[in-house]
C-alpha cells in the first residue's frame, strides 16, 4: 500500500498563474501531496528545494511555463507531478531575434512623493556618496602593488575621522592592449575615478605602458579632477614617498567632506544576482525589485546589467523603454553581445552554471526570467548604458555588461551605483568598491553564512506580508547609504575586475 505524506502549506508555489510547474519550497519525498490553492499535487519522485514539478502533464516540444514565460521546451513527455528539470527540459533560444517595432507606454509613469532621506556626501558635480573614501587606481597592473603599498601605509597612519579608508583597487590590464579593449579599460578607470563614493583618487601610472596616462585623465568629467591626483612612477624618483604625499593632499581635502541630508532621488543603486538558486526568482530578486519600483518612482536611479542573463527575458523590460530611441538601443545592446557570443563561436544559451543547475535552474531562460525580476514591475527603462558610461538618468538603466560577478559589479559601480543590491542563492565572500549588501535567497544561507549575508529575503516566504520584508530591506538601503557598514566592508572584501575583450599583444 502507498503512504502518502501530507505537507502543510505553503511547501510549494506556483509562480503565475498561467504557469505548468511549480517550485518545492522545501525537499519533498516521492508520493508527497502538495496544495496548491485549489489543486493537490502528488509528487511522484523526490523533489529537491527549489526544483520544479509539473502541474500537468507536458507533451514532448510543449512549452514549459514559469514566472508566466516560457522557460524552454519539453525534451520528453512529462507527466503530471514529475520532477521538471535538465533531464527532461531544454532550451528554446535562438541566435539574434528580431523584435516588433516599438510601442510606447500606454501612459506615463507618476513620480511619488516620497520623504525619506539619507545622510550622503554631495560632490562638486552634483552627484551624492554614501562613503568618503580615497580609491587608488593604477593605470597598469606593473604598479598594481605599488598602489597596495600606498593604501595599506595610509590606512595604517592616522586619518580623519572623516575618511572612510584609503582603498587601492588592483588589476593586470592596461598594457599589450588595442582598439576598443584598450578603450574599455581606460573608460572603466576614468569612471571609477570620478566616483561620488570616493573623496579623492590617486591614479598611479608606469610610464610606457598603452593606458597612457594623459589620455586617462582627459576622460575624467573637468568637476570631479581638483579631487584627482595622478603621475607616472617612471617620471619620479621614489614613487611610493610620491604617492604618500598625494594621497596626503587627498585626505586634507576630505577632511572637510561631511554628510548632509540628501533626498532619496540622489541614490542610485545598482541591482545584481550571482549564485542564484531556484529561490532567487522567487525571493530575493522580485524583493530586489519592489526596491527598484520604489526608488525610481521617488526619482532615484537602479542600474540593472548582466546582458546575457536577460536573454529570453528582454521583451518585458522592451516594453517598458521610455522612447523609440531606448527601445532601438536595448534591442541593438542584446543582438551585439549575442553576436559577441557567435563571434567566438559559443552558444548564447550556456548558461546557467554548475551551481545554478544544482539550485534547481534548468534554462537560461528561466535564469534570465527570474533575474529580470530585479527590474520591478514598473520601473520604467529609461536609458540603456554602454560599458563604461556614467549614469545620467533617473529612472531604470540597463548597463552593457557580462554576467560575470566581479566583471559586472565592477561596470555597475563604475557608471555610478553608490550602492549594490547582490542577491544570491549560494554564497560569495566577493565585494567591490560600493557598499554591497549581500541578500539572500534562501534562510539557511543567512543562517549558515551570517559573515557573507547581510539580510535574508528567504523570510518572504514565512511573512504574512511580503511589504513588512520589502520595508526592512528599504531601511536597511538606507542605513548603509547613511553610513552603516556591509559585511563586504567588515571583511575587506572589496575589488574590481574589468571586461578583457580582445587580443593581447
Amino acid at each position: 500500500m502507498t503512504v502518502h505524506h501530507r505537507i502543510e502549506a505553503p511547501k510549494a508555489l506556483r509562480v503565475h498563474a498561467s504557469d505548468n510547474v511549480a517550485v518545492a519550497l522545501a525537499d519533498t519525498p516521492a508520493g508527497a501531496s502538495i496544495a496548491l490553492g485549489a489543486e493537490t499535487v502528488s509528487v511522484r519522485m523526490p523533489i529537491p528545494a527549489g526544483h520544479k514539478f509539473a502541474l500537468k502533464n507536458i507533451g514532448e516540444d510543449e512549452q514549459v511555463v514559469k514566472y508566466g514565460s516560457p522557460i524552454g521546451l519539453a525534451s520528453a513527455s512529462i507527466s503530471v507531478g514529475e520532477h521538471v528539470h535538465s533531464h527532461n527540459l531544454r532550451t528554446a533560444l535562438n541566435d539574434v531575434e528580431t523584435y516588433p517595432p516599438f510601442s510606447a507606454l500606454a501612459s506615463d509613469t507618476q513620480q511619488k512623493l516620497i520623504n525619506d532621506t539619507f545622510m550622503g556626501y554631495r560632490r562638486a558635480d552634483g552627484r551624492v556618496g554614501v562613503r568618503n573614501e580615497i580609491w587608488i587606481l593604477p593605470t597598469v597592473g606593473c604598479v598594481a602593488n605599488t598602489a597596495e603599498r600606498i593604501a595599506r601605509e595610509m590606512n595604517a597612519s592616522a586619518a580623519s575621522e572623516n575618511i572612510d579608508g584609503v582603498y587601492a583597487f588592483l588589476h593586470p590590464f592596461g598594457c599589450s592592449q588595442l582598439g576598443d579593449d584598450l578603450d574599455g579599460t581606460r573608460s572603466i578607470l576614468a569612471a571609477l575615478s570620478s566616483h561620488p563614493n570616493a573623496a579623492g583618487v590617486l591614479i598611479l601610472g608606469l610610464g610606457c605602458e598603452s593606458n597612457q596616462l594623459s589620455r586617462l585623465l582627459v576622460s575624467v568629467p573637468e568637476k570631479r579632477r581638483t579631487r584627482i591626483r595622478a603621475f607616472s612612477s617612471q617620471e619620479v624618483e621614489d614613487e611610493f614617498e610620491a604617492g604618500i604625499e598625494a594621497v596626503k593632499e587627498l585626505n586634507q581635502c576630505a577632511a572637510e567632506d561631511e554628510r548632509e541630508v540628501c533626498k532619496i532621488s540622489d541614490l542610485v543603486i545598482g541591482v545584481k544576482c550571482g549564485g542564484s538558486d531556484g529561490f532567487s526568482g522567487l525571493t530575493a530578486n522580485p524583493l530586489v525589485g519592489r526596491i527598484t519600483d520604489r526608488l525610481t518612482a521617488a526619482g532615484g536611479t537602479s542600474v540593472m546589467t548582466e546582458i546575457p542573463e536577460l536573454f529570453g527575458a528582454e521583451r518585458p523590460l522592451l516594453q517598458r523603454c521610455a522612447s523609440e530611441d531606448v527601445y532601438d538601443r536595448f534591442v541593438t545592446t542584446v543582438n551585439d553581445f549575442k553576436n559577441y557570443f557567435i563571434a567566438h563561436d559559443q552558444p548564447i544559451y550556456e548558461n546557467p552554471s554548475p551551481g545554478n543547475i544544482k539550485g534547481g535552474i534548468t534554462t537560461l531562460e528561466e535564469k534570465s526570467l527570474g533575474a529580470a525580476q530585479k527590474a520591478g514591475a514598473n520601473s520604467v527603462v529609461t536609458d540603456v548604458l554602454r560599458y563604461g558610461e556614467l549614469v545620467n538618468q533617473p529612472g531604470l538603466s540597463i548597463l552593457e555588461s557580462p554576467g560575470n560577478d566581479a566583471v559586472s559589479s565592477t561596470a555597475l559601480t563604475a557608471a555610478g551605483a553608490t550602492i549594490i543590491l547582490f542577491t544570491t542563492g549560494r554564497g560569495t565572500p566577493l565585494g567591490f568598491p560600493a557598499p554591497t549588501i549581500k541578500i539572500a535567497s534562501n534562510t539557511s544561507l543567512s543562517e549558515r553564512k551570517p559573515r557573507w549575508i547581510d539580510f535574508d529575503a528567504g523570510a518572504v516566504l514565512e511573512a504574512e506580508s511580503r511589504e513588512t520584508i520589502e520595508e526592512a530591506l528599504w531601511r536597511k538601503v538606507i542605513a548603509v547609504a547613511s553610513g552603516e557598514t556591509t559585511r563586504n566592508e567588515e571583511n575587506n572584501e572589496r575589488s574590481i575586475a574589468i571586461w578583457k575583450r580582445g587580443v593581447t599583444l
